[in-house]
This record gives structure tokens, sequence and C-alpha cells, in this order.
């Protein structure tokens, strides 16, 4: 592999603030109190923690809006002792609706983002707050997009080397995540930003929850829709919608329709509907994804079909995927230096992205769905 899957590394800038801290041990008033009581910060403490809050704010300065949504601005933005420097400032505006206006997204991504530091994670370097109250995350600058950019560009031409580099970036990244025990629970095209060294960054954790706790329930409801595993889309309450089962019928109709033979269990599910035997769709075996992706080869083939099991049990890990002999066999990964990117900065896609709630999606069906891969006209 291009790099060893157990690699990590150390922000570089330090995400030490004190509303950073506060928020990571759970706190979620705003401006914060200390935790475990409801007293009023003395005046005292109250003016030290809004002089190092402001010290931190006052190291940065906001340049050009990459992006806005209804949930973030984002900022391009440099260090002020250091003009050459860049980083995304992500202000999140205050919502009314919520306790002190902190939604739940802005928790998340502060607490998993401190906790996570790795090559393929997106790098938070500060936090502060500022005067509108609004809360500003200090991100790492990725000029180069997302991979939506170029699985969409009919213009972009890449092989299977690249692909298999993308696919190992991505790979390290969730493996990272789940090794502490953190689902980011919103995976795709347009959350994987990249860096101006071609490094691919798992970005967006406003939906990623902890699994630490085996007995911990969680909903249903996350992940966009066209990449939600069928799992989910079976659901675990009694409130289906149309287009929950138009997807399960896409499922379907490309990998295999469910049935206790091949899933069992499966008919359990709240949302499970039998099928008419007549209209049943053998399961698709290591055949149907050879064809499917030529150039990714009989052992590539494999990969896939073990990534995209119906049965979640049969699914294969993070770590699995990266320990699948696939990575070794030729062509190996693309060097990051190598491989494609868009002539035109993609400094305004990366803001476009981070400025959308978690697991936001834009109208209309697919809209947002990447273009079908002809993985034979490859390089």
């Amino acid at each position: 592999m291009a790099a060893s899957p157990f690699a990590s590394r150390s922000p570089s800038m330090t995400v030490a603030s004190p509303n950073t801290l506060r928020l990571r041990a759970g706190v979620t008033d705003w401006p914060p109190r200390p935790a475990f009581t409801s007293k009023p910060l003395a005046k005292a403490d109250q003016e030290l923690t809004e002089q190092l809050n402001e010290d931190v704010r006052q190291k940065y300065v906001k340049d050009k809006k990459l992006g806005e949504g209804t949930y973030a601005v984002v900022f391009l933005g440099y260090l002020r002792n250091d003009p050459a420097s860049k980083v995304a400032i992500k202000k999140i505006k205050v919502n009314a609706e919520y306790k002190d206006g902190l939604t739940m997204d802005a928790i998340r991504e502060v607490k998993y983002l401190q906790e996570l530091s790795h090559p393929n994670v997106i790098a938070l370097h500060d936090v502060f707050s500022s005067k509108d109250q609004n809360l500003n995350l200090v991100l790492e600058f990725l000029p180069r997009g997302d991979l939506e950019m170029l699985i969409k560009d009919s213009d972009i031409q890449y092989g299977l080397a690249d692909i298999k580099a993308w696919m190992g970036m991505l790979a390290r990244g969730v493996w990272f995540c789940h090794e502490n025990f953190v689902l980011h629970r919103d995976i795709k095209p347009n959350n994987l930003l990249i860096a101006s060294d071609g490094e691919v960054k798992l970005a967006d954790f406003g939906l990623a929850r902890s699994f630490a706790d085996p007995y911990l329930n969680m909903t249903h409801q996350v992940i966009t829709r066209w990449y939600r595993p069928p799992e989910l889309l079976y659901g675990r309450d009694n409130t289906p919608v149309p287009w929950t089962y138009d997807q399960i019928s896409k499922i379907c109709d490309a990998f295999g329709t469910p049935t206790e033979a091949n899933w069992p269990g499966v008919s359990k599910l709240p949302n499970y509907i039998p099928t008419d035997p007549a209209s049943i769709v053998p399961l698709q075996g290591r055949e149907f994804f050879y064809r499917q992706f030529p150039t990714a080869g009989p052992v590539g083939a494999d990969l896939l079909m073990a990534m995209c099991s119906l049965d979640p049990r049969n699914r294969i890990t993070a770590v699995e995927a990266l320990r699948h002999h696939w990575w070794t066999i030729d062509p190996r990964p693309t060097r990051n230096e190598d491989l494609p990117q868009k002539q035109k900065s993609g400094a305004k896609k990366m803001g476009d992205d981070l400025s959308r709630r978690g697991g936001q999606i834009d109208d209309g069906p697919f809209k947002n769905a990447a273009r079908q891969l002809d993985f034979g006209a490859m390089k």
C-alpha cells in the first residue's frame, strides 16, 4: 500500500481553546459554564475565559467567503502572524431552535474532530466564539475540492491505480474512526475533501456518533439516502416512506433480493416487505462484480463483493479491507502527487461542502449521485 493503515499525525496547530475543552467535556451552554454546576462563572473566571477566547480569535484573520448555507458560513483565513498560512474558518450560525443556539451537529463535530488525529481526517486547529455568539471552527484548508468533483467531471481521466489510492485513503480514515469507536455516518464523495498534496480527508462529522457503549441505541435515519445500507432502509420503526421502498428496490435490482436464506433475520425488520417468489432477484456473486468492474480484476471483484454484502454481519470491516491482498498486486496505488486533479481551484467547493448541515442533500432524487463509472474504458 501507499501508506500504512496505522499512520497518524499530530495537528500542525494547537487545538486547546477553553471553549473547545468545555465542549469536549460535554458542556453545551454557550457562553460556556463549568461542568457539573449550574452556578454562573465568577466574574474573575468569566473575564479569564473571555480573554482566552479573545486570544484565540485574534490569532486568525477572516478573508473572503468560500461558501454559505443555512447551517454555516465558511471563510478563507490565515494566521495573523503568518499571512502566507491558510485555514478554513467555519462559522456555525446561531439556531434559535436549540438551547443557547448550539446544535448537536456542532457539538459532535468539535468533539470527534478533537479526538481524531489522522492524515485522512480533516484537522481541527482551534475553536472560538465570535462576538455574535456564533461558534467558529478553524479547520485545515483543503484547496483541491472533493472527490465528487473528480468523479462527475467527464474530462478527468483516472484509472485503477488512482482508484486504489483514493480507496486506500478512505479506508484508512474509516479504519481510524472505527478504531477509536467513532461512526462517521455520512460518508459520501462530497465529504471527502482533497488537500494540496492530494491526500483525501474525511470531513463533516456532524452526524458522527460513538459506539463505545454496545447497549446504546442509535437512529437509523442517518447517511445520505443513496449511500444508505439496506439494514438502515429497513429501519427500526413502523413509519416507512415511499422513497425507502424506491431505494430498497434499486438495491435489490442491482445486488439481489434480501431473503431469510441470504440474510437470516431480515424478515423481522420493521420495514421489510416480503417479495413475490417470482420477482426475487438472485443474490449476485463475484462474477457480477467482475462484469461491472472488469478493470478491478477478479481480486478487486472479491473485495467489492465483500464490501457490498447484503447481510451486514458478513460485510467486510475497514481493517479487513486494508488487509486484502488487492492492494499488493499490480498496479500499485498512484502516488499522491500524480493523482488527477481539477485545473481550477476547488476552494469554493470546499466552502460549499463545509457550509451544509450533516446529511443535507440537494433537491431531487439522485441529483448528486456519482456518474456511472466505466471501468472498462479507463486507462
